[in-house]
């Protein structure tokens, strides 16, 4: 199932679209741009010449042909930790296909995928704050309670502002252990993108790896494309307002947008943070491709 979040939006049960989305991207695999990579689930790994044998799994070598070891749980070698934006500008531009639609997606997808790889994850939700928080875990159960939380997201009341700073330097401090830190924001905040900037750092010093999903509405904000008549723009965060003509401003405004965003872009480069651009309307696979590029290099 290759799917963006118009052609998913009427299914319901988030952890049957995870699923979908996960099995449909792995059916795939073979003739996308990520060829010649490999998902292998945590119950299953291919026998490598010179293993032990004594995890072969014979009745799966009597149906396949082929040596197959099991895995257990204390064989888990990637933990990681997912934060999803909740503020005001992440229900940005309309219920159903805003932001924070295709970040839940997005985020239950890689939740099923780690945790069906039995890898550790757990679930941050935050604003200007962190406001819901899991465990790290790799169990159905928890799976379970994550998809569980991301589908509230939906009804609860978002956060006003956003202080991504503030968030990531108290998700530095409380992770111990070296893990995969990933981000679904606008990246949006109020305060200096140096602040920003210096949270990412406060991460890599720590040892974590990062991957940051920006998650913006192409067509209105990054290319300003509204009808040439006067608007009434309100900022979802402060609640401030300001009466313009959108053709007035427009190459100003998309000059300033590129700017700053290459700019991050740039700057995560230097620190070896994968900053993902993605479009609201972009196809889901274009998540997991960039999860499954990040752990191939981390082995």
């Amino acid at each position: 199932m290759t799917a963006n979040i118009s052609e998913i939006n009427q299914f319901g049960n988030l952890g049957l679209i995870a699923k979908q989305l996960v099995d449909g991207f792995i059916t795939g695999l073979h003739k996308s741009p990520y060829h010649g990579f490999s998902v292998e689930f945590a119950e299953h790994k291919l026998y490598n010449s010179g293993e032990s044998t004594r995890h072969i799994d014979w009745k799966v070598y009597a149906r396949t042909d082929r040596l197959y070891t099991k895995q257990y749980e204390e064989e888990t070698n990637l933990r990681c930790r997912i934060l999803v934006d909740n503020s005001a500008s992440m229900h940005y531009p309309s219920p159903g296909k805003d932001k924070l639609k295709f970040s839940v997606f997005a985020a239950a997808s890689l939740s099923y995928l780690l945790s069906k790889q039995r890898d550790v994850v757990g679930l941050s939700i935050f604003s200007d704050e962190i406001e819901k928080e899991t465990e790290l875990r790799s169990t159905t159960a928890h799976l379970n309670k994550i998809l569980t939380t991301l589908s509230e997201l939906e009804t609860s009341t978002p956060g006003k502002g956003t202080n991504i700073s503030k968030v990531l330097h108290e998700i530095a401090d409380k992770a111990h252990k070296r893990s995969l830190i990933i981000i679904f924001s606008d990246m949006f905040q109020t305060g200096e993108n140096e602040d920003l900037l210096g949270a990412l750092q406060h991460l890599k010093h720590n040892k974590h790896e990062v991957i940051v999903f920006h998650v913006s509405d192409y067509s209105t904000e990054l290319n300003f494309e509204f009808d040439d008549r006067p608007y009434k723009f309100i900022d979802l965060e402060t609640s401030e307002s300001i009466k313009v003509n959108p053709h007035d401003i427009k190459e100003t405004y998309r000059n300033e947008m590129s700017i700053f965003f290459h700019d991050l872009k740039i700057k995560c480069g230097m620190m070896k943070i994968d900053f993902v651009p993605v479009n609201t309307n972009d196809s889901f696979d274009t998540v997991l491709g960039a999860y499954l590029i990040k752990r191939k290099k981390m082995r």
